[in-house]
């Protein structure tokens, strides 16, 4: 492939943690496959360090895209040396510290940015400064909220309506006003800043982050329009946003190398895992999985155990590094052994795009961040919602009462997503949840509905198909500007 002279250059700015880091650079990695179109991720050393394989492969394949390394600042902030990334934190003061230093990596990224004058810079919606940076450097600055339109329109709804204040408790329903569908919720499923808990520096930093999304050129979304096409709709037009939805961004990942090396190493290897899958009937594996960030109990971890026994369904069962040397704590006595051959534990990080392709997962139990729900959508997974915090429970309404491919486990307290929860769901929620999302009349509705939604995903990335003519509209539009500010420099 001819390397273009003259490329439509975009830069990327992820935020620090797992869940926004890996469709970023998936994004950056469908830009650069794009004729004359030029990918630079801005990140630090430690975020950078899981993908350089991966970029790697993109160059070898002659597509232009590289990562400009910044040094993270431990010490102005008061943080260790090591701690890069929000899954590192262990304490509610470090949160704030990271924050802190968060906001002190706008000298650097002001510089790359006036060194590569970039034709284009797509920055997460938690950097709001940005929009600054870019409109003081005549950048067009694209945001990027890694989570669905539904979840956006119902935050924004909430967050400018507060129907919250005219019930009297947290447990007390209200229907979220000016949405395209009647969507009831309580005070308990909200998150810190809708329910008056903010201090006044976290307010004011909401407040930019919403006034940046007007502000900045536009939106891209990693979602596509078939899948929610009223709230694609709401969000241009009710809330004025200016998007582009190119999703879902997972299926850049063509080859089995990308989908195993997705986001980090996996900690199991990938034929023998697939080899235990392939020795299964279709859909009849059961995933779970919680993300890079969820801090479970003992306890919690004790009760899954038990109810995904009692259930009687085949899983993998996916478990973070924080707890595996604490197995005597949370696994049942005697659980593996009892569970041989139908139950697979990984301990650490799971091939997951690799895991949920393949016919024999017939459904997800996961916390809902929006990577997850996206994949389990693409490949037609349907699900058990088990949010937690951030967005997940606004994502539970839309897989649960809009799209109608999940099954809830019961959950409705939002927490801190780094706490041990504070709420037990007892083994026997998780069993009859189980049960109801895999076997039945119901289950094969759900499936059916999953199945069509996975074809919605594959067309529209293809050629023609809604996210890909999003792409070029948006590739076009920014060939323009520049072309414009060409000709203006002549004159």
């Amino acid at each position: 492939m001819a390397t273009n002279p003259h490329p439509l250059h975009i830069l990327f700015f992820p935020h620090l943690a797992h869940g926004h880091l890996i469709p970023m650079i998936d994004m950056a990695r469908l830009f650069a496959r794009q004729p004359g179109v030029k990918s630079t991720i801005v990140t630090t050393q430690l975020n950078a360090s899981p993908f350089f394989q991966t970029i790697e492969n993109e160059r070898k394949y002659g597509f232009q895209i590289d990562i400009q390394i910044i040094k993270f600042p431990y010490q102005e902030a008061g943080l260790p040396e090591g701690y890069e990334n929000v899954s590192s934190r262990y304490s509610q003061q470090m949160g704030i510290d990271f924050l802190k230093a968060l906001s002190l990596l706008r000298q650097p990224l002001e510089r790359v940015v006036e060194e590569c004058r970039p034709d284009c810079l797509v920055a997460d919606q938690c950097f709001p400064w940005v929009t600054q940076v870019a409109n003081n450097l005549g950048v067009p600055r694209l945001a990027f909220p890694p989570t669905s339109n539904f979840a956006m329109c119902v935050f924004n709804s909430l967050y400018r309506n507060q129907p919250r204040r005219y019930v009297t408790s947290d447990y007390e329903p209200f229907v979220v006003p000016g949405i395209p569908d009647e969507i009831t919720m309580i005070g308990q499923q909200q998150p810190d800043e809708l329910r008056d808990r903010l201090d006044e520096e976290m307010k004011k930093f909401m407040d930019e982050a919403l006034e940046s999304d007007v502000n900045c050129y536009g939106v891209v979304m990693n979602s596509f329009e078939e899948l929610e096409p009223a709230y694609v709709e709401h969000y241009r037009k009710v809330m004025g946003r200016k998007t582009w939805n190119i999703g879902p961004l997972s299926l850049c990942n063509k080859n089995k190398k990308d989908k195993l090396q997705r986001g980090n190493e996996a900690t199991i290897d990938a034929d023998d895992c697939l080899t235990w899958l392939d020795s299964k009937e279709p859909n009849s594996v059961l995933y779970v999985c919680f993300g890079t960030s969820c801090w479970f109990s003992s306890a919690q971890l004790n009760e899954i155990a038990k109810g995904l026994e009692e259930s009687g369904q085949d899983f993998i069962w996916v478990v973070r590094e924080v707890n595996v040397g604490k197995e005597e704590e949370w696994l049942a006595e005697g659980f593996e052994e009892r569970v041989k051959g139908k139950g697979l534990i990984i301990r650490g990080w799971a091939p997951q795009v690799l895991i949920l392709e393949h016919e024999a997962v017939g459904g997800f139990m996961s916390h809902l961040g929006w990577n997850s729900t996206l994949e389990s959508i693409t490949y037609g997974v349907p699900m058990i919602t088990w949010p937690l915090s951030n967005e997940q429970f606004y994502n539970e309404k839309l897989v649960t009462e809009v799209l109608r491919v999940g099954v809830a486990v019961g959950v409705e307290e939002w927490c801190d997503w780094m706490e041990e929860h504070k709420f037990l769901v007892r083994k026997q929620s998780i069993a009859v949840a189980a049960r109801k999302l895999m076997v039945g009349d119901e289950a094969e509705e759900r499936r059916k509905r999953s199945g069509a939604l996975k074809e919605m995903a594959k067309r529209a990335v293809e050629e023609g198909g809604s996210s890909q003519c999003d792409l070029k509209d948006l590739l076009d539009g920014l060939r323009l500007i520049r072309s414009q500010e060409i000709r203006s420099k002549k004159h």
